[in-house]
């Protein structure tokens, strides 16, 4: 149709003419005429489309709901499209299959792929395979043009091997270089928290711009620091509280594969999770991949229970699953070492296992097999020690430790402060001449010094007596009296 014709048609449609042999003319003339208020429903209808397209964000804001991956986050792992893009051998995932299948019965392929964190369309066609060599069988049909499956008797005995090698059947491995392109890309040496990361990180507990200025750095450099000082001045609370100045997550492999060797990452105990949200394609067009997890920035505490195996892969015997050691774990995050010299371990041991890791910043692993690995040792270690530093390592550990700082006593008046904050939180009534009598009583009469934790601590003992003898949440001398025979009778 030439084009002046296409313009005498669009002009006649303009206009409601027709000549009678247009059939495009028919065909909208039998269209029925919309309503007024039919319309409005439908701009209505668009402008919610709009207002949602133009703010993704205000439902992730609701209380309590899953949060999305943050635009800004350095990794963000992406579904693989094919198994080899996914670092996986078809043997691999028919093994996690088989086990899961002998495990739970039956199983749909979908919930198949939700156990195993991989993608249907590449479940799909393992068990199309697995069928075909008359591994599993098609117990029923399934939602979405799925099966459900069992095994049959061949493939029965085929799990049965691959559970006495392992007894793991879930989440699929992620590779090892895959770990490690994430656990660079969220490093902590891309990381430069800011003065006012620091004072959010530190807002509830009392700490004087001497001590911060000197945590700056030191948190800044995401290496290690020795905190040292008296007991009962806060060393392990600034030690918990350091990670949130490095933001607030990161992504983990569930866990990760080494030429069979299943080594778990992902430790409930250790790591807390944040999930995800669901994704629409209309919104948000990225695929994550489903076995890695999202997760706060991890502090992990060892104290005296700390023993060489816990930093080594450690192997269960009897399921054949391989468990990631501490410092794998704290990767892009904080490990504390706690009450350091009072380990059951000899503090030479720990001392010259980890002198090489902390100078390097990568560590060599053991495998069950005998094979070593190298994998990221990048996290910021925290010494923790009420003992003097230099009485418990040599000049040549303590080079590796870039940072010394000394959680000294409060002073007077920090001191009064924190029973002005503490007070309220208990519900109890401050009064300061009582705070007058305890500091003269009980602490310049018998030399004894201030530390952070006892105005907490006695507080406690006060609202434990008024909450037992049933009188009033009030601070006076004599409970003061009380609190401290309590506390302080063999100290």
């Amino acid at each position: 149709m030439a084009p002046t014709s296409n313009e005498n048609l669009l002009a006649k449609l303009a206009r409601g003419e027709s000549d009678g042999s247009d059939p495009f003319f028919s065909l909208a003339a039998s269209e029925p005429e919309h309503e007024e208020q039919e319309d409005e429903k439908l701009n209505a209808l668009l402008a919610k489309i709009n207002q949602k397209m133009a703010a993704p964000d205000a439902a992730a804001a609701a209380p309590d709901a899953p949060e999305e991956p943050d635009l800004e986050d350095a990794f963000v792992p992406i579904e693989p499209e094919s198994l080899r893009e996914a670092g996986l051998t078809d043997t691999e995932v028919e093994a996690l299959i088989l086990k899961y299948l002998m495990a739970r019965g039956d199983a749909s392929g979908h919930e198949v792929a939700d156990q195993i964190r991989l993608p249907f369309v590449l479940i799909d066609e393992i068990l199309r395979q697995l069928k075909t060599d008359q591994l599993v069988v098609h117990k029923g049909a399934a939602l979405m043009n799925d099966y459900q499956y069992q095994l049959s008797d061949m493939g029965r005995e085929r799990a049965r091997r691959y559970y006495e090698q392992c007894s793991y059947f879930g989440s699929a491995p992620v590779t090892l270089k895959d770990y490690i392109a994430g656990v660079t890309a969220q490093s902590l040496a891309g990381q430069r928290p800011t003065a006012e990361a620091l004072h959010a990180a530190f807002e509830d507990l009392l700490l004087n711009k001497k001590m911060l200025d000197k945590l700056g750095p030191a948190v800044n450099s995401g290496r290690g620091l020795f905190l040292f000082g008296p007991p009962g001045n806060g060393k392990t609370s600034i030690a918990e509280r350091v990670t949130a100045v490095f933001g607030k997550h990161i992504w983990i492999p569930r866990c990760i594969g080494v030429e069979g060797t299943l080594i778990r990452v992902f430790d409930p105990i250790s790591h807390v999770e944040v999930p995800v949200g669901e994704h629409s394609g209309l919104l948000d067009h990225r695929k994550i991949d489903k076995r890695w997890v999202r997760v706060q920035r991890p502090t992990i505490i060892a104290g005296g229970e700390l023993t060489m195996s816990s930093l080594e892969v450690t192997t269960n015997r009897s399921t054949g699953i391989c468990e990631a050691p501490l410092q794998m774990k704290s990767n892009c995050g904080t490990l504390v070492i706690d009450d350091f010299g009072r380990q059951r371990m000899p503090v030479d041991e720990l001392l010259n296992r980890w002198i090489v890791p902390l100078e390097k910043r990568f560590d060599f692993l053991s495998l069950p097999g005998g094979r070593k690995i190298c994998v990221p040792f990048d996290q910021l270690i925290v010494f923790s020690t009420n003992l003097e530093p230099r009485d418990l390592v040599d000049e040549a550990f303590l080079r590796r430790i870039p940072y010394k700082i000394e959680a000294i006593d409060p002073s007077e008046e920090e001191f009064r402060e924190l029973f002005r904050m503490f007070t309220p939180k208990l519900g109890l009534e401050h009064d300061e001449a009582a705070v007058d009598y305890l500091i003269a009583t009980h602490y310049r009469a018998k030399g004894r010094p201030f530390r952070f934790c006892h105005p907490r601590d006695l507080l406690l003992q006060v609202y434990n007596y008024c909450t037992y003898q049933q009188c009033p949440l009030a601070l006076s001398p004599e409970r003061f009296d009380e609190a401290c025979e309590n506390y302080f009778s063999v100290m």
